[in-house]
C-alpha cells in the first residue's frame, strides 16, 4: 500500500471507537505501509463535471489520531484514488442505496471501489444467506399475522428480527404469542406492510455468535465467538456480548469456503458470515467487523491479510 491513496466512506469519524472498530484499524493498516488515507460521508458525494467526486479530508496521522482530519482541499474525483473503501455501516436506507448509485458510476469512471457497490445493492444481509438454506436454521421471511402464528406452533421458542438492522437492533426472542408479542410483530412489519425475517430459536447462541471473517474468497484462521451475557440472548457486541477469538472449527471452514467462493465472484472482496453453533444466519457484506478484537486477542491480524491480497 506504499505511495497509494485510500478514500473511506464511513459514519462521521466521532462516532468511531477507535478501540473497537475495524475501519479505523484498517485506516491504520494502510497509513503505517505507507499509504495516504482520506475519509467522507455519504453526504460528501457529488456527481459534477462528468465526474463522481468527494469532498474528502485526509487523516494524515491515522496512527496516532485516527478521528482527526485535516480540512477538504476541494472536491477529488473517485477514480483518482487507489482504492476507495465502502464502510458505512447500516441501515441500508434510501440513502445508503443513492450512495451506492453513485459509486455504481465511479466504478463505471475508473474507480476501484470495495466492496462492489453492484454486489452490495443486490444482497441484502439477511436474505442473501438463503442462498445457502442448507446451513441455516429453520426460516421464514414474512409480514403476515397468519405466518407468524403458524410458524410459532412449530417451535417453543422462535426469532423474529428486521431485514436490514445490525447489531442486534430489534431482535426479539418469542417464548409465547401474547397481545404484546402480536403488537410488537406489528409494529416491526408496519402495519403488515415489511417483511421481517423469523428462525427457530438456536440455544447453541450461549455458546457464541461466532463472526467468521471472509477475506478475497477465504475464511480468515480465527474466529470471534460473540457469547451473551447475562439474561441476554444476544451475541452482538454492540448489544453486551463478549468476544473469544478462537480457531475456525471443520464446519465454519467448509461453510466459510463455500460462501466465500461466491462473494469474491460477486466483488466481495471483505465479509463477515454469521454462525450459531452449525447454522448460518447471516452474511454481513457492508461494513462487517471483528478483526481489532481478533488482533488483539491472537496478534493475528485480519486486516493486513485482506491488504496483502490486494
Amino acid at each position: 500500500m506504499n505511495n497509494t491513496t485510500s478514500l473511506f466512506i464511513t459514519d462521521p469519524l466521532h462516532d468511531l471507537n477507535p478501540k473497537k472498530d475495524t475501519t479505523i484499524l484498517w485506516m491504520q493498516e494502510i497509513s503505517a505501509q505507507g499509504g495516504q488515507v482520506f475519509q467522507c460521508e455519504m453526504s460528501d458525494l457529488i456527481y459534477s463535471d462528468g465526474l463522481t467526486q468527494a469532498m474528502s479530508c485526509e487523516i494524515p496521522n491515522a496512527l496516532s489520531q485516527p478521528q482527526t482530519a485535516n480540512a477538504s482541499d476541494g472536491l477529488i474525483p473517485l477514480n483518482e484514488f487507489n482504492f476507495v473503501f465502502m464502510r458505512k455501516d447500516p441501515p441500508v436506507d434510501e440513502n445508503y442505496m443513492n450512495a451506492l448509485h453513485l459509486l455504481s458510476q465511479a466504478k463505471h469512471e475508473g474507480a476501484k471501489v470495495m466492496n462492489d457497490p453492484d454486489a452490495l445493492k443486490i444482497f441484502n444481509e439477511k436474505v442473501f444467506a438463503l442462498r445457502f438454506s442448507q446451513w441455516m436454521p429453520d426460516t421464514q421471511v414474512i409480514c403476515r399475522e397468519d405466518d407468524l402464528l403458524n410458524f410459532k406452533n412449530k417451535y417453543q421458542t422462535i426469532i423474529l428480527k428486521p431485514l436490514d438492522g445490525m447489531g442486534g437492533e430489534s431482535i426479539y426472542k418469542f417464548e409465547e404469542i401474547t397481545a404484546e408479542h402480536l403488537k410488537i410483530f406489528k409494529d416491526l412489519t408496519n402495519n403488515y406492510q415489511t417483511m421481517v425475517m423469523v428462525q427457530n430459536f438456536l440455544p447453541e447462541i450461549y455458546e457464541g455468535d461466532y463472526r467468521i471473517l471472509i477475506i478475497n474468497g477465504k475464511p480468515f484462521p480465527m474466529t470471534l465467538a460473540r457469547i451473551p451475557q447475562g439474561n441476554n440472548f444476544k451475541g452482538n457486541l454492540a448489544a453486551g456480548g463478549k468476544g473469544e477469538a478462537r480457531p475456525l472449527n471443520p464446519k465454519q471452514q467448509e461453510v466459510g469456503e463455500a460462501i466465500g467462493d461466491l462473494l469474491l465472484a460477486e466483488g466481495i472482496t471483505f465479509a463477515g458470515i454469521d454462525m450459531i453453533g452449525d447454522f448460518l444466519t447471516e452474511i454481513n457484506v457492508t461494513s462487517p467487523t471483528g478483526a481489532r478484537e481478533i488482533l488483539e486477542q491472537t496478534q493475528q491480524n485480519p486486516i493486513q491479510a485482506l491488504l496483502e491480497s490486494f
